[in-house]
């Protein structure tokens, strides 16, 4: 089902319609896949329904999100923990929000572009902290995190997997970044977005609030079946705050600038974590299959890098060695992939390869013709 090319063009949609016909987009994270068959079914029943009118969060939702979460990473949440958001990039932004002004934010880099502009559209000032490579795969420098801990630091941004780099954080890293968390008394808004999207057998997602008491009373913890079911244009995503001091000064925090969840995407989201299963289990893969493609492409080129990728669809390849701008030269080449420059990865490019074999081939033929009329 994952091979079956759909016409996106002629549909509005934001990774079809940025560059030109002549140019493959490989760049936003949304896969080139429908969506399972179960939540288009739900869609048409509700469609069919025909009345669209407010709507709130169901308990049949919470009850199958909440099983969902047991099952998946061995974390029992309670329903009244869940704050709906449509997005967690509007989440990440009321987190930030929520600081005192002479308060600031720590994070890591490079990073998903929002980890450093959500705090800077609240006016707080952030600090990226580069990943180290170690063993073959990114992950964090707690020296340097230290180092960079301020005294009006008082907010953390964790990614996790982590995006861009697909680093699935092991029990014994997660601790020790919770013990430099409790340490500075710090709190913690962890994307876990694409934690179901895990590609490595040996990987395993654990959310940062799930480890002890103190720090699910100091975490905020966004989810979404957004990426993980393709249905990122339903806008649906959640907040799990165990505390419910913290729960309180979210909810304050988004005030009236967060209209609620739209119906259909509610929809959509109930229908995947009831449904969905068989469906991601063929979709990791699918994208395992991609991966090893994108693996082997890299291996062909001495001048590429690709550090171990234990989750999502986005290769983060480093691309230093080329001497010139990669993202434009894979752009000259009919190849419109993510810019590491946006992600402060200067060098770097990020290729999207949730999308059919044939589509994926297509781009990597292109990039190597790019890379085969590059000087060395």
């Amino acid at each position: 089902m994952f091979d079956t090319l759909i016409d996106r063009r002629s549909v509005s949609n934001e990774k079809w319609s940025r560059y030109p016909e002549a140019v493959l987009p490989a760049w936003v994270a949304d896969m080139d896949f429908k969506a399972p068959q179960c939540v288009i079914d739900a869609l048409h029943e509700r469609v069919e329904h025909g009345v669209f009118g407010y709507t709130g969060v169901s308990q049949d939702l919470l009850d199958v999100a909440c099983a969902f979460i047991q099952k998946h990473y061995n974390w029992h949440v309670n329903p009244e923990w869940f704050v709906f958001v449509s997005g967690v990039v509007p989440s990440m932004n009321v987190t930030c929000k929520m600081l005192e002004p002479s308060q600031s934010v720590l994070t890591t880099s490079p990073i998903y572009p929002h980890f450093f502009k959500a705090p800077k559209m609240m006016n707080k000032e952030v600090t990226a902290v580069p990943l180290v490579e170690k063993e073959g795969r990114w992950t964090f420098d707690f020296e340097a995190l230290k180092r960079a801990i301020s005294p009006t630091c008082k907010l953390f941004l964790l990614c996790n997997p982590y995006n861009p780099g697909g680093t699935v954080f092991t029990k014994e890293e997660l601790t020790h970044l919770g013990e430099i968390v409790k340490t500075h008394n710090l709190l913690i808004c962890s994307d876990e977005i694409h934690a179901d999207l895990l590609l490595d057998p040996k990987a395993r997602h654990i959310p940062i609030a799930s480890l002890d008491e103190d720090l699910a009373h100091r975490t905020i913890t966004l989810m979404a079946p957004s990426k993980t079911f393709n249905i990122a244009g339903l806008n649906c995503s959640f907040a799990i705050i165990p505390d419910a001091a913290l729960r309180r000064r979210f909810q304050a925090s988004m005030g009236g600038l967060n209209g609620g969840v739209n119906l259909l995407g509610l929809t959509a989201a109930k229908a995947a974590y009831e449904g969905g299963e068989a469906w991601l289990e063929a979709l990791r893969f699918y994208l395992k299959e991609n991966l090893l493609l994108v693996q082997a492409f890299v291996a062909k080129h001495p001048r590429l890098k690709l550090l171990d990728q234990q989750a999502t669809f986005l290769a983060w390849i480093d691309c230093r060695d080329l001497g010139v701008n990669p993202y434009e030269l894979f752009l000259s080449h009919g190849v419109g992939l993510s810019n590491g420059k946006d992600f402060l990865g200067e060098g770097f490019v990020r290729l999207n390869f949730g999308c059919p074999r044939q589509t994926l081939k297509e781009i990597l033929e292109r990039m190597d013709t790019a890379l085969l009329r590059t000087p060395n």
